[in-house]
């Protein structure tokens, strides 16, 4: 009985440290991002839509998305806060894009390395005698 009590302790606790204490520091962190946005900064939605904030409320935010759009989200709608540079503000996130910026530098580099020949031959279909 004192094994069963234990394996069901052990499964409790690789839980916790796995998937319920990161995603309360995740939370918390996205708390705070949302928290500390101030009118001028530019956001990036779950939609994949970037603009300026225009104005914070209780629980939206307007944002200028065009010289005349101006569109209002729910605050939970905001994934990424980016600084005034552009960058984004979280440091995981800055990770996989300078991770995804050196895949594509590779990737350039191996282009100028073999020129693409995109040249395309087109032939004339020939008359068939009936």
């Amino acid at each position: 009985m004192w094994t069963t009590i234990i394996m069901f302790v052990a499964i409790i606790a690789i839980f916790y440290f796995l998937i319920i204490r990161p995603q309360k520091k995740r939370d918390k962190e996205t708390k705070a991002m949302l928290d500390a946005m101030k009118k001028g900064d530019k956001v990036v939605t779950i939609g994949g839509i970037h603009g300026t904030v225009v104005t914070v409320k209780e629980q939206t935010v307007v944002l200028k998305v065009d010289d005349n759009a101006r569109l209002e989200f729910t605050k939970s709608a905001i994934s990424t806060v980016l600084n005034k540079e552009g960058a984004k503000s979280n440091p995981a996130k800055k990770a996989d894009k300078a991770a995804k910026d050196e895949t594509k530098a590779d990737a350039k580099s191996a282009e100028q390395a073999e020129p693409a020949d995109n040249t395309v031959e087109f032939k004339a279909p020939e008359k068939q005698d009936k």
